[in-house]
Protein backbone atom coordinates (compact mmCIF):
# COMPACT_ATOMS: atom_id res chain seq x y z
CA UNK A 1 0.00 0.00 0.00
CA UNK A 2 2.60 2.23 -0.65
CA UNK A 3 4.25 3.01 3.19
CA UNK A 4 5.10 6.23 3.74
CA UNK A 5 7.41 6.34 6.86
CA UNK A 6 6.83 9.06 9.84
CA UNK A 7 9.30 11.52 8.57
CA UNK A 8 8.36 12.13 5.67
CA UNK A 9 4.17 11.95 6.68
CA UNK A 10 4.35 14.34 9.22
CA UNK A 11 6.17 16.47 7.25
CA UNK A 12 3.50 16.23 4.74
CA UNK A 13 0.91 17.41 7.77
CA UNK A 14 3.28 20.54 8.33
CA UNK A 15 3.11 21.27 4.26
CA UNK A 16 -0.96 20.37 4.25
CA UNK A 17 -1.24 22.84 7.46
CA UNK A 18 0.85 25.42 5.88
CA UNK A 19 -1.69 25.18 2.68
CA UNK A 20 -4.71 25.24 4.02
CA UNK A 21 -3.21 28.74 6.30
CA UNK A 22 -2.75 30.81 3.45
CA UNK A 23 -6.06 29.11 1.62
CA UNK A 24 -7.95 32.11 0.00
CA UNK A 25 -11.23 32.40 2.37
CA UNK A 26 -13.52 31.63 -0.97
CA UNK A 27 -12.51 28.09 -0.95
CA UNK A 28 -11.58 27.56 2.64
CA UNK A 29 -15.73 27.99 3.00
CA UNK A 30 -16.42 26.09 -0.07
CA UNK A 31 -14.02 23.20 1.20
CA UNK A 32 -15.40 23.35 4.82
CA UNK A 33 -19.05 23.89 3.55
CA UNK A 34 -18.68 20.52 1.80
CA UNK A 35 -17.06 18.78 4.12
CA UNK A 36 -19.85 19.70 6.81
CA UNK A 37 -22.45 18.66 4.35
CA UNK A 38 -20.47 15.54 3.64
CA UNK A 39 -20.03 14.01 6.85
CA UNK A 40 -23.98 14.86 7.91
CA UNK A 41 -24.85 12.70 5.61
CA UNK A 42 -22.83 10.18 6.33
CA UNK A 43 -24.04 10.89 10.54
CA UNK A 44 -27.74 10.39 8.86
CA UNK A 45 -26.96 7.46 7.06
CA UNK A 46 -25.01 5.95 10.03
CA UNK A 47 -28.06 6.64 12.38
CA UNK A 48 -30.75 5.21 9.47
CA UNK A 49 -28.77 1.98 9.58
CA UNK A 50 -28.34 1.39 13.12
CA UNK A 51 -32.38 1.70 13.59
CA UNK A 52 -33.14 0.16 11.34
CA UNK A 53 -31.05 -3.24 11.58
CA UNK A 54 -30.80 -2.27 15.32
CA UNK A 55 -26.85 -2.73 15.08
CA UNK A 56 -25.44 0.41 15.96
CA UNK A 57 -21.67 -1.74 15.06
CA UNK A 58 -22.80 -1.59 11.79
CA UNK A 59 -23.87 1.65 11.63
CA UNK A 60 -19.99 2.52 13.19
CA UNK A 61 -18.97 0.22 10.31
CA UNK A 62 -20.31 2.12 7.41
CA UNK A 63 -19.90 5.70 8.84
CA UNK A 64 -15.87 6.28 7.69
CA UNK A 65 -17.22 6.58 4.20
CA UNK A 66 -18.32 10.04 4.21
CA UNK A 67 -15.07 10.95 6.05
CA UNK A 68 -13.08 9.08 3.62
CA UNK A 69 -15.15 10.71 0.41
CA UNK A 70 -14.50 14.13 1.94
CA UNK A 71 -10.78 13.67 2.45
CA UNK A 72 -10.20 12.24 -1.21
CA UNK A 73 -12.20 15.25 -2.30
CA UNK A 74 -9.39 18.26 -0.43
CA UNK A 75 -12.69 19.44 1.76
CA UNK A 76 -11.40 20.34 5.47
CA UNK A 77 -13.19 19.66 8.92
CA UNK A 78 -12.72 21.99 11.90
CA UNK A 79 -11.30 18.68 13.78
CA UNK A 80 -8.41 18.73 11.42
CA UNK A 81 -7.78 22.29 10.89
CA UNK A 82 -7.52 22.01 14.44
CA UNK A 83 -4.66 19.53 14.49
CA UNK A 84 -2.89 20.60 11.18
CA UNK A 85 -2.44 24.54 10.72
CA UNK A 86 -0.51 25.12 13.91
CA UNK A 87 2.37 23.14 12.82
CA UNK A 88 3.04 25.84 10.35
CA UNK A 89 3.34 28.08 13.09
CA UNK A 90 5.54 25.92 14.67
CA UNK A 91 7.60 25.33 11.77
CA UNK A 92 7.97 28.91 11.36
CA UNK A 93 6.46 28.23 7.56
CA UNK A 94 6.65 31.79 5.95
CA UNK A 95 3.10 34.27 6.10
CA UNK A 96 2.32 31.10 8.97
CA UNK A 97 0.89 33.24 12.03
CA UNK A 98 -1.40 32.66 14.97
CA UNK A 99 -3.94 34.97 13.55
CA UNK A 100 -4.15 33.27 10.38
CA UNK A 101 -4.74 30.42 12.78
CA UNK A 102 -7.49 31.67 14.13
CA UNK A 103 -9.00 33.13 10.85
CA UNK A 104 -8.95 29.52 9.73
CA UNK A 105 -10.42 28.18 12.49
CA UNK A 106 -13.53 30.81 12.42
CA UNK A 107 -13.98 30.45 9.13
CA UNK A 108 -13.46 26.43 8.50
CA UNK A 109 -16.20 26.34 11.89
CA UNK A 110 -18.40 28.52 9.79
CA UNK A 111 -18.53 26.75 6.85
CA UNK A 112 -19.21 23.05 8.23
CA UNK A 113 -21.91 24.44 10.20
CA UNK A 114 -23.99 25.84 7.50
CA UNK A 115 -23.06 22.51 5.34
CA UNK A 116 -24.49 20.25 8.26
CA UNK A 117 -27.10 22.61 8.81
CA UNK A 118 -28.57 22.68 5.13
CA UNK A 119 -28.21 18.98 5.62
CA UNK A 120 -30.05 18.82 8.54
CA UNK A 121 -32.97 20.55 6.88
CA UNK A 122 -33.18 18.11 4.23
CA UNK A 123 -32.90 15.42 6.72
CA UNK A 124 -35.94 17.21 8.73
CA UNK A 125 -37.71 17.44 5.47
CA UNK A 126 -37.72 13.93 4.85
CA UNK A 127 -38.14 12.36 8.11
CA UNK A 128 -41.42 14.38 8.74
CA UNK A 129 -42.81 14.56 4.54
CA UNK A 130 -41.91 18.46 4.38
CA UNK A 131 -42.85 18.81 8.38
CA UNK A 132 -46.49 17.35 7.40
CA UNK A 133 -46.68 14.04 9.86
CA UNK A 134 -44.55 13.34 13.04
CA UNK A 135 -41.43 12.05 12.59
CA UNK A 136 -40.14 8.63 11.44
CA UNK A 137 -38.06 6.33 13.76
CA UNK A 138 -34.88 7.95 12.19
CA UNK A 139 -36.24 11.01 12.88
CA UNK A 140 -37.56 10.61 16.71
CA UNK A 141 -34.03 8.89 17.18
CA UNK A 142 -32.26 11.37 16.28
CA UNK A 143 -34.21 14.03 18.35
CA UNK A 144 -33.72 11.62 21.91
CA UNK A 145 -29.61 11.36 21.03
CA UNK A 146 -29.99 15.41 20.67
CA UNK A 147 -31.49 14.78 24.47
CA UNK A 148 -29.73 12.47 25.97
CA UNK A 149 -26.28 14.75 25.22
CA UNK A 150 -27.39 18.08 26.11
CA UNK A 151 -29.34 17.55 28.90
CA UNK A 152 -28.20 14.33 30.03
CA UNK A 153 -24.80 16.01 30.26
CA UNK A 154 -26.45 18.85 32.68
CA UNK A 155 -28.52 16.59 34.68
CA UNK A 156 -24.57 15.66 36.34
CA UNK A 157 -23.22 19.32 36.44
CA UNK A 158 -19.73 19.45 36.72
CA UNK A 159 -19.30 15.71 35.69
CA UNK A 160 -21.24 15.81 33.04
CA UNK A 161 -19.50 18.72 31.53
CA UNK A 162 -16.04 17.12 32.39
CA UNK A 163 -17.16 13.73 30.77
CA UNK A 164 -18.11 15.97 27.45
CA UNK A 165 -15.20 17.40 27.23
CA UNK A 166 -13.54 14.07 27.61
CA UNK A 167 -15.27 12.78 25.16
CA UNK A 168 -14.66 15.89 22.69
CA UNK A 169 -10.71 15.09 23.07
CA UNK A 170 -10.64 11.18 22.75
CA UNK A 171 -13.15 11.96 19.58
CA UNK A 172 -10.51 14.12 18.03
CA UNK A 173 -7.69 11.88 18.86
CA UNK A 174 -9.24 9.40 17.08
CA UNK A 175 -10.80 11.77 13.94
CA UNK A 176 -7.01 13.26 13.61
CA UNK A 177 -5.26 10.07 13.59
CA UNK A 178 -7.65 9.06 10.71
CA UNK A 179 -6.52 12.10 8.81
CA UNK A 180 -2.77 11.47 9.72
CA UNK A 181 -3.36 7.83 8.68
CA UNK A 182 -4.36 8.61 5.50
CA UNK A 183 -1.10 10.28 4.96
CA UNK A 184 0.21 7.23 5.44
CA UNK A 185 0.23 6.03 2.04
CA UNK A 186 0.38 6.95 -1.38
CA UNK A 187 -2.56 5.11 -2.64
CA UNK A 188 -6.27 5.32 -2.19
CA UNK A 189 -7.16 1.90 -0.82
CA UNK A 190 -4.29 2.94 1.21
CA UNK A 191 -5.59 6.14 2.37
CA UNK A 192 -9.41 4.57 3.23
CA UNK A 193 -8.05 1.65 4.79
CA UNK A 194 -5.82 4.15 7.58
CA UNK A 195 -8.67 6.41 7.91
CA UNK A 196 -11.49 3.83 8.37
CA UNK A 197 -10.69 2.28 11.97
CA UNK A 198 -10.25 5.34 13.85
CA UNK A 199 -12.85 7.02 12.43
CA UNK A 200 -15.05 4.05 13.20
CA UNK A 201 -13.93 3.76 16.75
CA UNK A 202 -15.00 7.32 17.75
CA UNK A 203 -18.56 7.14 16.30
CA UNK A 204 -19.25 3.66 18.15
CA UNK A 205 -17.94 4.05 21.46
CA UNK A 206 -20.12 7.90 21.46
CA UNK A 207 -17.38 10.39 21.37
CA UNK A 208 -18.44 14.23 20.45
CA UNK A 209 -17.28 15.40 17.24
CA UNK A 210 -18.40 19.22 16.78
CA UNK A 211 -19.04 18.72 13.12
CA UNK A 212 -21.40 15.62 13.17
CA UNK A 213 -23.11 17.57 16.10
CA UNK A 214 -23.20 20.47 13.98
CA UNK A 215 -26.18 17.96 12.28
CA UNK A 216 -27.71 15.76 15.19
CA UNK A 217 -28.44 18.45 17.56
CA UNK A 218 -29.85 20.92 14.40
CA UNK A 219 -31.77 18.25 13.37
CA UNK A 220 -32.92 17.34 17.09
CA UNK A 221 -34.20 20.38 17.75
CA UNK A 222 -36.27 20.39 14.20
CA UNK A 223 -37.52 16.82 14.88
CA UNK A 224 -39.15 17.52 18.73
CA UNK A 225 -36.03 16.74 20.74
CA UNK A 226 -36.79 18.40 24.31
CA UNK A 227 -33.77 20.38 25.08
CA UNK A 228 -32.89 24.23 23.56
CA UNK A 229 -30.44 25.57 21.27
CA UNK A 230 -29.12 26.97 24.51
CA UNK A 231 -28.47 23.61 25.73
CA UNK A 232 -27.16 22.39 22.61
CA UNK A 233 -24.35 25.50 22.59
CA UNK A 234 -23.17 25.08 26.39
CA UNK A 235 -23.74 21.03 27.29
CA UNK A 236 -22.59 20.16 23.94
CA UNK A 237 -20.88 22.09 20.90
CA UNK A 238 -18.52 24.66 22.67
CA UNK A 239 -17.28 22.13 24.90
CA UNK A 240 -17.09 19.76 22.34
CA UNK A 241 -15.11 22.27 20.27
CA UNK A 242 -12.19 22.86 23.03
CA UNK A 243 -12.41 19.15 23.31
CA UNK A 244 -11.41 18.43 19.48
CA UNK A 245 -8.84 21.35 19.68
CA UNK A 246 -7.22 19.54 22.66
CA UNK A 247 -7.19 15.90 21.38
CA UNK A 248 -6.44 16.78 18.08
CA UNK A 249 -3.76 19.07 18.53
CA UNK A 250 -2.08 17.81 21.84
CA UNK A 251 -2.50 13.79 21.44
CA UNK A 252 -1.72 13.91 17.52
CA UNK A 253 -0.45 17.06 15.47
CA UNK A 254 2.29 17.99 18.91
CA UNK A 255 3.46 14.52 19.46
CA UNK A 256 3.88 13.94 16.21
CA UNK A 257 5.93 16.76 15.33
CA UNK A 258 7.82 16.68 18.32
CA UNK A 259 9.24 13.49 17.87
CA UNK A 260 9.38 13.55 13.86
CA UNK A 261 10.07 16.95 13.01
CA UNK A 262 11.71 18.20 16.09
CA UNK A 263 13.51 15.37 17.02
CA UNK A 264 16.09 15.46 20.17
CA UNK A 265 19.83 14.75 20.38
CA UNK A 266 20.42 10.51 20.26
CA UNK A 267 21.82 9.59 23.18
CA UNK A 268 25.86 10.01 23.40
CA UNK A 269 27.16 6.00 24.89
CA UNK A 270 30.56 5.23 26.33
Amino acid sequence: MAYVVPTEFVTRMVDAGESKLLMSTRDTLIRAYMAGAILALAAAFAVTVSVNTGNPLLGAVLFPVGFILLYLMGFDLLTGVFTLVPLAVLDKRPGATWAGVLRNWTLVFCGNFAGALTVAVFMAVIFTFGFSEAPNAVGQKIGHIGEGRTVGYAAHGAAGMLTLFIRGVLCNWMVSTGVVAAMMSTTVSGKAIGMWMPVMVFFYMGFEHSIVNMFLFPSGLMLGGQFTVMDYLVWNEIPTVLGNLVGGLTFVGLSLYATHVKTAPKRVLG
